[in-house]
């Protein structure tokens, strides 16, 4: 089993995996994220659960780290080793001719992603983790009540941001339009269903990026 990680095909299946793992934590973050444009009492009770929780904090925040580590590091591993592949058939072919813009440009649309992700980080990881783990200070309180959501709207106000968060989530968009369905089809998921699956993958694609984006515009004209 090691040996078969270890190879192309192993590889592809791994990466695909993690894709898939990243998928449904979107959706999770996104429903929660929701919350604080429906109900702000809500999204601080949801923001707390998950932020104090140990099952979450020590064993399943470690996994999703590890998995956007990997997913992201795996990415520029296989694609560097296809676009050497690809270098005498490129020079014989015109590679658009046989994929979409997408695919041929994952990397790219990653590296804006990944740099994305960095950024989100700075804005809402370090200081939640300096805030409970340095200050130590788990209550999530301030003034008497939840700063969850007060620090969510906070993060909002600036346009850069938002513009920056907008920016963020297109390329997310243009990267799943291309990755869901190839993360699937990695897996072995060509049957019957892959017409529905594409169709699904496509909606996927633009309807969470468009969830966040939704949420941005909605604290920066409502702070």
């Amino acid at each position: 089993m090691s040996g078969f990680f270890k190879s192309s095909i192993g590889r592809k299946y791994a990466m695909a995996l993690s894709a898939i793992f990243l998928i449904f934590f979107l959706v999770m973050h996104l429903l929660i994220n929701l919350l604080s444009v429906f109900n702000e009492g809500l999204f601080n009770e949801a923001s707390h659960f998950m932020g104090t929780n140990p099952v979450i904090q020590f064993a399943m925040q470690p996994v999703l780290i590890f998995g956007v580590v990997y997913h992201f590091v795996m990415g520029f591993i296989l694609e560097i080793q296809n676009r050497n592949a690809r270098v005498v058939s490129y020079a014989r072919n015109n590679g658009a001719a046989n994929s979409t813009w997408m695919s041929r440009n994952m990397i790219y649309s990653g590296m804006f992603i990944l740099i994305f992700l960095v950024i989100h980080f700075i804005d809402f990881w370090f200081p939640e983790m300096n805030t409970k783990y340095i200050l130590g200070d788990m209550s999530g309180m301030h003034n008497g009540e939840f700063r969850y959501f007060e620090e969510l709207q906070h993060k909002f106000v600036p346009i850069w941001r938002v513009a920056l968060y907008v920016m963020g989530f297109v390329f997310l968009a243009l990267h799943l339009l291309h990755g869901f369905n190839s993360a699937f089809q990695s897996v072995g998921a060509n049957n019957k269903y892959t017409n529905g699956l594409k169709g699904f993958g496509k909606a996927y694609a633009i309807l969470i990026p468009a969830g966040f984006i939704f949420i941005a515009l909605f604290h920066h004209f409502n702070h």
